[in-house]
């Protein structure tokens, strides 16, 4: 008889909240956490709390993959690729991130395919979301313009002329494992191309390759982003991220 007092009282109770909940708006109000404020940059400024890794004047957060000193020519506010030098990747290490920045594919066009405007963006030095002169340039959709490379195809494909700034801002939430080093929750990529969806929560199948299925292997909660030398003069500008 105890027991069934018990859970009628705590029946009882619950049906209570219930109709409070519904007819008494304070009781869906919740409090805490107060969400921290973050200024909107204007026009193409970054917000306020914005790690600026490229603002047109210094690479003096990248590095050549063995340390040594960023090699790409900076000029007029943006860095190009210096085909042969190999890529850059930032110095400090990330996990899930928002990411903004801008690239040009070289406005005289040369090659076709994966020739044309080639070069990529690798979330922890393994995750590329492929940038490509994808503007009348015919190739496998899983490997143009703002595809998970080998992957996930773009919903559309949103590329401007060849020489014209766009867009990538990407939200990247990094894969978790367990102690036995398998994968937990597989990483995750939204990617907004030229104010165009074009990537939406999809799921990455481990390290993108080039040759071979993808697969994951446990690694740091937190590593640096490269760009690629792919042998084009393709340009960046105005890169940041918010840590998420």
């Amino acid at each position: 008889m105890k027991k069934k007092s018990i859970l009628l009282t705590a029946i009882l109770f619950l049906f209570t909240m219930t109709m409070e909940a519904q007819s008494i708006p304070e009781v869906t109000e919740v409090h805490e956490p107060v969400p921290p404020v973050v200024t909107p940059g204007a026009g193409t400024a970054p917000p306020s709390d914005a790690i600026i890794l490229f603002d047109g004047t210094s690479l003096t957060e990248w590095e050549k993959p063995n340390g040594e000193s960023a090699p790409w020519k900076i000029e007029n506010g943006a860095v190009t690729v210096e085909p042969g030098t190999g890529d850059i990747r930032t110095k400090q290490g990330f996990g899930d991130i928002q990411l903004h920045l801008e690239w040009r594919a070289p406005e005289v066009v040369k090659g076709d395919g994966q020739g044309r405007g080639n070069s990529g963006v690798f979330f922890m030095n393994r995750y590329e979301v492929q940038v490509l002169d994808s503007y009348d340039n015919p190739t496998y959709p899983n490997g143009q313009a703002a595809s998970v490379y080998k992957q996930a195809i773009p919903l559309v494909n949103a590329c401007r002329k060849p020489g014209e700034w766009q867009t990538y801002d990407i939200i990247f939430t990094a894969p978790r494992f367990n102690q036995q080093g398998r994968v937990t929750h597989p990483a995750r990529v939204t990617v907004i191309h030229n104010g165009v969806l074009v990537q939406n929560n999809v799921e990455i199948w481990g390290s993108t390759q080039y040759i071979g299925l993808p697969t994951y292997t446990k690694h740091e909660d937190k590593l640096p982003i490269r760009l690629q030398d792919h042998g084009d003069l393709v340009s960046f500008r105005n890169i940041w991220v918010r840590e998420l």
